[in-house]
């Protein structure tokens, strides 16, 4: 009864969010939209078209405003502009793993979805994309397995690309800062008599890194990059309407500045190993999307394919010492199908009802050198992936009283995965010894349903209770060096929500706040093989996690805003023995890489001038803190709670900005992320990045 009793302390509370959306209108080139208005617009997108203000779920939506004052580049940095989001810096592009409420992975398949454009990315290497020429992100929180299906447990980032059919303008963007950072973007588009829309964009980014290697003399993290974007939209009748999305990015960029860890004072080393490491990635993703709309429903078609090829080398050892290298490449193919159809009327019973399918082939080729044997160890795993999935989706409004309303949901998931690894052994003398050949197969399936009651007030404020099942699948560990590790479970969750909306004081006010609690059974965690050669999932017993979230916005004036998130997220194992063998028991432990607290708050302040030089100066600052954040299920190694601040001040004249930003003002020293290396049998960990400032020049026209 304690779980219930704590969601029930929400009644208390009446709040709201100033979530916001854009319709598909035109907006002129020279006008600039507010994204901090508390104003209604409905968001049209595959699987929903209803306003995020009005329904029961905790969602925070960034716009392409927000993204810019923020100086949001990557969708790293919107840690704590969420609450209780955290994507930790891997010290790479290859492992972006999102954590929300507690739920996230830190290997293998992730927990929280990403979909950009209706495009859904499967895998944990393809979640650090670029933030260029974004009109909006939202981020919803809880499991949305019911329309998203698999690995959504915690949550869901959906990403939407600008509109050639929404902006009309050429845009130029040039940018410089410290640590010998640049980058240069265009972008163009236009639509023709709102028939045929077309936009391209492109971008290029230079950055000498943030720390020196001491053994080398070079900085170990710098990074080439560039991406290109394509988006065709048709309407090729007044009914049917077809959009291409295509983009494309490649990085290749030095990584993992890891130096040792002093856990008395937390602190990092300085980098200091002797084989430079590096990851390469290039990535193209494509989706193509078909609606057929009527005054009823609205069908819609949405095809995918996706692959990414990515090649790290690294100094397993991370010492200056010539003990091991790995060279480990990664392949990914992803094709995805889904149709939808769903109502459009504004009538007491909305519905939707679609049907996935996905494949997904994953190669991966590891050569790991121990220089100490002159030996090498060689793998190639093959880890083909198929699923379909069928779900609906009802909603009842004024249910027996007006305001009062039911949805209702219910998925069925079926996966199957496939394994095969060859495992082979170079001696000294060269000769070639296969030491492993193994394949398997296994299925999994889930029944993901999901309830909510929402009572909506004349006034546009809402309260709401929720039921979800999450469901995660289960799969193999390639890399296991015991048969009993080769494979490992799906894992399930229940998560029960509480929470309210609101708009006030004739909208000086917005605000949400939420209450949640989270069942969590067979969780996938983890864990360092006794070998030393890499991560291997196993299966946690029971784990809890509950928390609080609260959104406000506060508009004093017409040019002066202020927003502030908060998250407060309590995860710890109910039931976890860690090792078998030794009865390790970490029951009541808190769980590893979960922000115990997330905090934000920004405020815009817009200054309109009657001058010949300057149309108006908008000055923005932020402050965002996390912590207390654990490394690992022991919990002997920590980040305590820290904050930085961030400022951004743009001068406008026209279609012409000039703007100065700075990131980590005071240069505070924290923790990125930790590991415990059993090969050097060191503990390391990546500072958090320093102090850094620059200019950027934009022009529209």
């Amino acid at each position: 009864m304690k779980k219930y009793s704590i969601l029930m302390l929400l009644l208390i509370y009446i709040c709201n969010t100033s979530n916001l959306s854009a319709e598909e209108i035109l907006i002129p080139k020279d006008s600039i939209v507010m994204s901090y208005t508390g104003e209604e617009v409905v968001i049209e997108a595959f699987k929903s078209n209803t306003n995020l203000s009005q329904l029961p779920i905790s969602a925070t939506l960034l716009s392409d405003q927000i993204i810019k004052e923020r100086n949001i580049t990557n969708i790293k940095e919107i840690n704590a502009f969420v609450p209780n989001l955290f994507i930790p810096d891997y010290g790479s592009k290859m492992t972006s793993p999102a954590y929300i409420r507690g739920i996230g992975s830190r290997i293998n398949a992730p927990s929280v979805g990403l979909y950009v454009d209706g495009v859904p990315y499967f895998d944990r290497s393809t979640f650090d994309i670029d933030m260029t020429d974004i009109e909006r992100v939202e981020v919803l929180r809880g499991p949305q397995g019911t329309i998203y299906g698999r690995n959504t447990m915690g949550g869901i980032i959906n990403v939407y690309t600008k509109s050639p059919y929404k902006y009309k303008e050429t845009n130029i963007h040039l940018g410089a800062g410290n640590y010998n950072s640049y980058d240069l973007g265009a972008s163009h588009y236009g639509n023709i008599n709102n028939t045929f829309g077309y936009s391209l964009s492109g971008n290029v980014f230079h950055t000498g890194g943030f720390f020196t290697n001491k053994y080398t003399g070079d900085k170990a993290d710098p990074m080439d990059a560039a991406n290109g974007r394509m988006r065709l939209s048709w309407k090729l009748a007044p009914k049917l309407s077809m959009h291409l999305v295509s983009a494309y990015e490649y990085s290749d960029q030095g990584g993992y500045p890891y130096g040792i860890y002093n856990a008395e004072n937390n602190t990092v080393g300085q980098v200091n190993y002797n084989e430079p490491s590096s990851y390469l990635r290039n990535m193209s993703t494509n989706g193509l999307n078909v609606e057929y709309a009527t005054e009823k429903f609205k069908l819609g078609s949405m095809s995918s394919f996706q692959f990414y090829d990515g090649k790290q080398r690294i100094d397993q050892d991370f010492t200056e010492k010539d003990l091991y290298f790995v060279d480990f490449y990664q392949r990914q193919r992803m094709y995805s199908q889904e149709i939808n159809i769903k109502s459009t009327t504004k009538s007491n019973y909305q519905w939707q009802f679609g049907t996935f399918g996905f494949h997904q082939s994953y190669n991966t080729d590891n050569d790991v050198d121990n220089r100490s044997t002159n030996t090498h160890t060689l793998q190639n795993a093959s880890n083909p992936t198929k699923g379909a999935a069928l779900y609906h989706q009802s909603i009842i409004n004024n249910l027996f009283t007006e305001g009062l309303s039911l949805t209702l949901g219910l998925r069925y998931d079926w996966e199957e995965t496939r394994m095969h690894t060859v495992a082979k052994s170079r001696k000294p003398d060269n000769t070639v010894v296969e030491t492993t050949n193994k394949r398997d197969k296994d299925n999994y399936s889930q029944w993901t349903p999901k309830a909510a009651l929402q009572y909506s007030f004349r006034n546009n404020q809402i309260v709401y209770f929720s039921a979800s099942k999450g469901f995660k699948t289960g799969g193999f560990n390639t890399t296991a060096v015991s048969e009993t590790d080769r494979t490992y479970k799906s894992e399930t969750s229940w998560n029960y929500e509480i929470g309210t909306k609101g708009s006030y004081f004739d909208k000086l006010l917005d605000a949400e706040i939420s209450l949640f609690y989270i069942d969590w059974r067979d969780q996938q965690v983890s864990q360092n093989q006794a070998t030393g050669t890499g991560y291997i999932l196993r299966n946690a017993g029971k784990s809890a996690s509950k928390g609080l979230e609260v959104t406000t916005q506060i508009n004093p004036l017409e040019n002066l805003n202020f927003q502030i998130t908060y998250g407060y997220t309590h995860a710890s194992f109910k039931e976890y023995i860690y090792n078998t063998k030794e009865n390790i028991d970490y029951s009541g432990n808190f769980l590893p890489m979960v922000p115990r607290h997330t905090f934000s708050t920004a405020a815009n302040y817009t200054i309109r001038l009657k001058s010949d030089l300057l149309d108006k100066v908008i000055l923005n600052g932020q402050y965002t803190a996390l912590g207390k954040i654990y490394w690992n299920e022991d919990n002997k190694a920590s980040q305590p709670f820290y904050g930085i601040f961030n400022a951004r001040a743009s001068f406008v004249k026209n279609k012409v900005s000039f703007d100065f930003w700075s990131k980590n003002i005071g240069g505070k020293e924290y923790v990125s992320y930790y590991f415990y290396n059993s090969l050097a049998k060191e503990s390391f960990a990546q500072a958090g990045k320093p102090f850094t400032c620059g200019v950027d020049f934009r022009l529209k026209f």
